[in-house]
């Protein structure tokens, strides 16, 4: 796949926060029908109104949530991200993806029109959802209770994306403005140089950021560059740029139309979509050490980090269906490229060099490329009104890479006074590690997904719309093949008597193009030979049945049994070694589910749901690599990890007092076998942190979901116009730790003392949600609406990551975020939309936890901060028009 031309080819794409919503609101596409003395009346109703989605949970065996088109568009949503958090016991945490039930985003899985799809991040278990434009989506399917169609990989839940479906031919071009109190306008906004420029518009600068061609398809040798590769080989610089920051900008433009087809008809989707975002954060970047017995706990970092991020999203999908009385075919093809260029400056002291505090300085100089291109076919087939078959298939090419990341080292003071230099001015030498290139890939080398599935329908209907037996039997799985390269190339030096000399960082390239010049300079790869590349396998086949008996009209029973094999394979090589390992996984799994639906009468329910499934780590906790950050904080990933086995169980009243409202209490138990946990703990070489991976014994939790959508002319008929809808969980976890946890988080003298560690819960899980909404609405003489909402959102402390040696976990404290919306139709063809998000300009905060640690704290300033940074408020205007 030549992704320059895909490049090219979405250069009026829109961004993820593109906000556009072209859905068909008029009554036309479930048909309904009530017989009278012969006559037959009919009706229809949109299944993308809230409603309508309403109406399918109400009706739906399984616990189903989702988030129709019309919602979506309430609520000023732009991307799928966004409106996930809309649903009972979902958040979304910075940078970290989506929660629920306060599990950790490694407890999700994603589907995208019912197949499967992998993540284009090794740092998070599905893709990035905020990448994912809500323009071109219908509905967003949230599965909480699991049944065995679904892929085991199930904790959390499962969501399913379904791409709109057209009810009407509609044209619309849309065009979005937004404003940051805190990166807007800043002067000095740093970006690599030329990444503003429209080469990184378009995602097209990481080509002169690849590795250089003299080693790019070799092993690495610790190749010594010449002075004219050193000089010729980089296409790019270790400058930046300042530039002011511009507003926030996204166009999109998307077509539906209809045509006739035979006795069906054929429905083409085309969306474009492009945008950009400057985003600055500052804040604290430290880290922490026991110092061991009857001593205390210190600063090993103490930072100040100012962080510049100018981010550019494209998407494109085109989309073909066609549809007659019983046959249904769809054809997707969605592009998704996100670019992320950050410019990253830590001052103070890292590795507890005290010295440094008001002098130390480094860089970093980053590229994030993510590209996705998942082509469906998906198709339906009703045999009789008793048989159906459907069948899809997807082929998936996801990439992703930091190319030339680029990290400078050095000192804000002036080597012959002493004294602080001038800002951008800091004095450095060759050698060592003040000159780091680091290229990392993790490229797709085949990634497929299938399924196939009969369903038989026995009994007789009766006066009842549905058979009282349905049968399902079918197949999915997916194959993913990844092959991972890390390299690193530095700047070492023919003088080490060379003495320390000043630059300005932001323009340090001629100073070393004439270091190289004059033979002081030179780039050599320090790559290690067995560990540079690895490689992994991973092949899930899935079988499944399950009966959906219905004796009555008030009871429903869904009885499944799924087999899943799990068969996974990891090339990698120890440090130093000769050879690859071989490491092979293949377990088998057996995956019962059993979900039971009372309906009490016309308005009440009463489910029951349990299920056993599993929990596949994400890929950055599997991979066999030590991801390296210029603060001496790395990632390790666990090869040696285990899936999680997890029982599932819940109990779930329902009370639909009218057709758009709801109230429900949700009960639920997990036991989960082997979860997986992160921890941050000092590093065994004594310099620096590192976060891993473990498996726990096993993690217990429990808690209760609330939900209700209120009309509020119950209250008073004044505020007959007023909606109000809120959502909240509150659970309670406890975790059995293993021996390797005990090994890590215990301290030494626990051996001699006979202390124990305190008890904890399930790093990730948060003790309580809530998410609120209260819309109000009107319409004008000519049926226009007008919608105002605001939204609120909250998650409370959770474990960030286990702590070890003395010290407590570390905590990310609940960001409360409240966001206003206004959505107008203006004319018949005319719309616009305005939005105030995160008003209240909260700060994020990842806090050391201070009373359960073992030793006391002496740490700087007395800040028991990990890190912090505010995200300033954003004020978007959005104005479309529909032809």
């Amino acid at each position: 796949m030549n992704f320059r031309k895909a490049s090219i080819a979405v250069i009026f794409l829109t961004a993820s926060s593109t906000a556009f919503y072209a859905q068909d609101t008029r009554q036309d596409t479930i048909k309904k029908e009530k017989k009278i003395e012969g006559v037959v009346i009919q009706g229809s109703s949109n299944k993308k109104t809230e409603t309508a989605v309403l109406g399918e949970q109400k009706k739906a065996i399984i616990q189903k949530q989702a988030v129709s088109a019309e919602e979506i568009s309430r609520k000023g949503i732009s991307n799928v991200e966004q409106g996930l958090t809309k649903v009972t016991g979902i958040t979304t945490v910075e940078g970290r993806g989506l929660f629920v039930r306060g599990l950790e985003e490694r407890y999700n899985y994603l589907l995208i029109n019912g197949l499967g799809s992998p993540s284009n991040n090794p740092f998070q278990k599905i893709i990035a959802l905020k990448q994912f434009p809500t323009d071109v989506v219908g509905k967003l399917n949230i599965y909480k209770t699991f049944n065995s169609n679904l892929y085991g990989d199930f904790a959390g839940a499962t969501f399913d994306i379904e791409t709109l479906t057209i009810d009407k031919p509609f044209s619309k071009i849309e065009f979005s403005v937004g404003v940051n109190t805190l990166s807007t306008f800043r002067d000095n906004f740093k970006v690599a140089e030329g990444a503003d420029g429209m080469n990184g518009y378009l995602g097209l600068n990481s080509r002169d950021r690849r590795l250089p061609g003299e080693i790019r398809n070799s092993r690495p040798n610790n190749y010594r560059f010449s002075a004219n590769e050193s000089l010729n080989s980089f296409k790019d610089s270790w400058n930046v740029d300042n530039v002011k920051a511009l507003p926030n900008t996204s166009i999109g433009f998307t077509t539906a139309q209809k045509v006739k087809m035979g006795s069906g008809n054929l429905g083409i989707l085309f969306s474009l979509n492009q945008g950009t975002k400057f985003e600055y954060k500052e804040g604290a970047n430290n880290q922490f050490r026991s110092q061991g017995k009857d001593s205390f706990i210190d600063n090993m970092n103490f930072l100040n980090r100012k962080q510049y991020n100018y981010e550019t999203e494209s998407s494109a999908l085109l989309g073909l269906g066609y549809k007659n009385k019983g046959t249904v075919v769809n054809l997707n093809a969605i592009y998704l490229q996100n670019t992320n260029n950050i410019i990253e400056d830590n001052f103070g002291y890292k590795d507890n060099l005290v010295q440094n505090k008001k002098s130390g300085f480094f860089r970093t100089n980053q590229l994030d490329v993510s590209r996705f291109l998942d082509l469906q076919l998906t198709a339906s087939q009703k045999i009789t009104d008793r048989h159906q078959v459907k069948a899809g298939a997807s082929y998936v090419i996801n990439n992703y890479s930091q190319p030339d990341r680029k990290i400078i080292d050095g000192n804000r003071t002036d080597p012959k006074t002493g004294a602080i230099l001038p800002e951008n001015m800091i004095q450095m030498r060759y050698g060592g590690n003040n000159l780091i290139r680091q290229y990392l890939d993790v490229d797709s080398r085949f990634y497929g997904s299938a399924f196939a599935e009969y369903q038989l329908s026995l009994g007789e209907k009766g006066d009842r719309k549905d058979y009282p037996i349905q049968i399902a039997v079918g197949y999915n799985g997916f194959s993913d093949f990844r092959k991972t390269s890390y390299r690193f190339l530095f700047g070492r030096t023919s003088n080490p008597s060379l003495a320390p000399f000043v630059v300005n960082i932001d323009t340090p390239q001629d100073t070393f193009d004439t270091s190289i010049r004059n033979g002081d300079l030179f780039y050599q790869e320090g790559s290690d030979v067995s560990q540079f590349f690895s490689s992994f396998y991973q092949i899930i086949n899935g079988g499944y049945a399950n009966v959906n008996f219905k004796p009555t009209d008030s009871w429903d029973v869904l009885l499944g049994a799924r087999y899943e094999n799990d068969m996974t394979l990891i090339r990698y090589s120890d440090q130093g070694a000769a050879k690859k390992n071989n490491l092979e996984k293949n377990k088998d799994f057996f995956l019962p589910s059993l979900a039971i639906k009372k309906a009490l009468n016309n308005k009440h329910n009463l489910r029951f749901a349990f299920s056993k499934t599993v929990t596949r780590p994400i890929l950055i906790e599997t991979m066999p690599i030590k991801y390296i950050s210029p603060d001496n904080v790395n990632i390790v990933g666990n090869q040696n990890i285990k899936n999680s086995e997890n029982y599932n169980f819940d109990l779930k009243w329902e009370y639909y007092p009218s057709t758009k409202e709801m109230f429900a209490v949700n009960l639920f138990a997990k036991r989960i076998d082997n979860a997986i946990e992160r921890s941050l703990t000092a590093s065994a070489d004594a310099t620096g942190s590192t976060i891993t991976f473990f498996n726990a014994k096993k993690a217990e939790l429990y808690g209760v979901e609330l939900e209700g959508i209120l009309s509020l002319n119950r209250i008073s008929e004044t505020l007959k116009n007023f909606t109000l809808g809120a959502n909240a969980t509150i659970m309670h976890s406890n975790v059995e730790r293993s021996q390797e946890q005990l090994n890590m988080e215990q301290p030494t003298w626990f051996k001699n003392t006979g202390e124990t560690l305190h008890k904890r819960g399930l790093q990730g899980a948060a003790p309580y949600t809530i998410n609120a909404d209260l819309k109000y609405e009107i319409k004008n003489r000519n049926n226009l609406a007008q919608t105002f909402s605001l939204v609120y959102n909250v998650s409370g402390s959770k474990i960030y990551a286990t702590g070890g040696t003395g010290t407590d976990n570390y905590y990310e404290k609940p960001f409360h975020q409240v966001d206003f919306v206004y959505q107008g139709q203006l004319t018949k063809n005319w719309n616009v939309k305005f939005a105030v998000q995160n008003i209240l300009d909260s700060k994020y905060r990842i806090l050391l936890g201070e009373d359960k640690s073992y030793l006391p704290l002496r740490v700087e300033d007395g800040s028991n901060v990990l890190t912090d940074y505010y995200r300033g408020v954003t004020f978007n205007l959005t104005v479309g028009y529909t032809f």
